[in-house]
């Protein structure tokens, strides 16, 4: 086995005040039409109820889509190869056009086309996010919109955003899947857009898409942006089952497999000797969280929360379970992103079980505190259930706590769970853009995704407003720490580990160190198919 490491960088660079793209750099294919087939143990169902429209960018907010978004749908914006700073994909060029950083303009790029054919233009981009706004999804993508206060398009080529606070993390957000872009012939102006339909402006289309199955996708021909397509065509095939998977790869039925490998499998891969596989392994920015309903009865004390931080031992989760494939997390923000801080290491160190006793005596708890864990059904590789096994093997072993664990399908897990319906629930987190503010806003701020019980006017009417006016990212580093500092000492989660990134491929598929980005989306147009090593 040939293993490469790949360094991604982990933080934003500087935003400046113009941003210019380059012209389409489309690319050829030398796979002679050949698809490059991916395998993935991520779901993504369809639920009349509760998920209508899975391919819907205003409604759908995981990892399994939003693979699917970055593929097929156009933002203003996207990210070059191995850069963090945001580059004009459907804009030719944006800018912040005014002095107080309220105003920020693109200008469209010339031959726009969905992969209908329609012409894309400046009023599919105000379409679209005021789309987003109205349908306003629960546990949507919604929350990455709230500082917009209305979109302009005065003429095919011009949209003008109007912000509600300055926000240098704008151009960040312009380039996510929240900001797709959706023709506006196609999909409704005030719901979702139900089934498996996608039209989109990116560089592949979505020909089929079958639930268990998965999709296949052939490169669009209208696309015209910076990014460079080193194929023709792509199969996304999903597993229920790692293992097959991974037997799949070995036997060539799929050229690369991506999420989600188990911890077992990673290890056995490292030490392979299979020269016809490769694995790449990169830092990543996955972050594993149990949050702590604030409201609930038994955890409205902060003294039961504190405890609870006092006895959960990171290091034998991330040993046991995750055989070292993951590291222990003592922040809401992972380290290396900027301003991390280890602020639950700091104020709770190593964990102390008669320490959390005397937490709970001093606030006059003395009986054992029940507690309920709800945490998503495991597919494929993913250890969500012996996760929650050890978390509860450490807390009922302590004395002090008596643990439930429940499972649920995914959907149905957040849609409750935003509905505080839940004591404490287990999820993890894939940022959308890397920066703090990402690992911060989307739960702490108003209007958070979650709709979480617990408020802290501290972070949402000062702190992150005075991140948000930091274009250069490294000096709001203070105040990020004070909010990192905040949450540990209210524990309205906890955080568990940070996860790295794995990719394993056929030795003659190339561009595989390029096709993961920081929210582990495998960017399809980097792989190619080359001559074995």
């Amino acid at each position: 086995m040939n293993r490469k490491l790949l360094v991604l960088p982990a933080l934003l660079g500087v935003m400046a005040p113009v941003i210019s793209g380059c012209g389409s750099s489309g690319g050829g294919s030398g796979d002679g039409g050949k698809p490059i087939v991916i395998g993935t143990t991520d779901s993504i169902e369809l639920d009349k109820k509760d998920n209508p429209a899975p391919l819907d960018p205003a409604t759908s907010y995981d990892s399994a889509p939003w693979n699917i978004f970055y593929n097929t749908f156009q933002e203003l914006l996207t990210y070059p190869r191995g850069s963090t700073t945001p580059t004009p994909d459907a804009a030719k060029e944006c800018h912040y056009s005014d002095q107080t950083g309220l105003t920020y303009q693109c200008t469209m790029r010339d031959g726009l086309k969905f992969s209908n054919g329609h012409p894309l233009t400046a009023q599919d981009v105000k379409f679209s996010v005021d789309r987003l706004q109205k349908i306003n999804f629960p546990v949507g993508p919604v929350s990455l919109m709230s500082g917009v206060k209305s979109v302009d398009a005065p003429d095919d080529k011009t949209v003008v955003f109007h912000l509600k606070a300055p926000d240098a993390t704008f151009p960040a957000k312009l380039a996510t899947p929240a900001a797709a872009i959706v023709d506006h012939q196609v999909y409704p102006a005030t719901k979702p857009y139900d089934g498996w339909k996608l039209v989109g402006s990116g560089p592949y289309v979505l020909n089929s898409y079958t639930q268990g199955k998965g999709g296949t996708f052939s490169r669009n021909s209208h696309y015209e942006g910076i990014l460079k397509i080193n194929n023709s065509k792509v199969e996304l095939r999903q597993f229920t089952d790692a293992a097959k998977m991974q037997a799949a790869l070995k036997s060539g039925d799929i050229d690369v497999m991506s999420r989600t490998m188990s911890p077992g499998q990673i290890s056995g891969l490292l030490g392979s000797s299979d020269q016809s596989i490769k694995l790449t392994e990169a830092p990543g920015g996955e972050a594993r969280y149990l949050f702590l309903n604030t409201a609930a009865p038994d955890l409205k004390s902060k003294a039961v929360r504190r405890a609870i931080a006092e006895v959960i031992d990171r290091q034998a989760i991330t040993r046991d379970v995750y055989q070292r494939t993951t590291e222990p997390l003592y922040s809401v923000v992972p380290q290396g992103i900027t301003g991390h801080t280890n602020s639950f290491f700091n104020l709770y160190g190593t964990p102390d079980v008669a320490r959390a006793k005397r937490t709970l005596s001093d606030a006059g708890i003395t009986g054992k505190v029940p507690l309920t864990i709800d945490f998503r059904q495991d597919a494929g590789g993913t250890m969500n259930q012996p996760e929650a096994q050890e978390i509860k093997r450490q807390l009922d072993a302590s004395g002090l706590f008596d643990v439930t664990l429940r499972s649920k399908e995914w959907h149905t897990l957040l849609k409750a769970a935003s509905q505080r319906k839940y004591q404490i629930f287990a999820i993890s987190w894939l940022p959308d853009f890397p920066d703090p503010d990402n690992y911060i806003a989307p739960f702490f701020d108003k209007d958070n995704f979650l709709n979480l019980a617990y408020q802290n006017r501290e972070i949402q009417d000062t702190l992150l407003p005075e991140t948000r006016r930091q274009a250069e990212r490294s000096t709001a580093a203070t105040s990020f720490q004070t909010a990192q500092q905040l949450v540990a000492q209210d524990v309205p989660m906890l955080p568990l580990w940070q996860g790295k990134q794995y990719i394993a491929s056929r030795d003659d598929i190339t561009g595989v160190e390029w096709a993961l980005n920081s929210s582990t989306t495998t960017q399809f147009w980097e792989l190619g198919r080359g001559a074995a090593d």
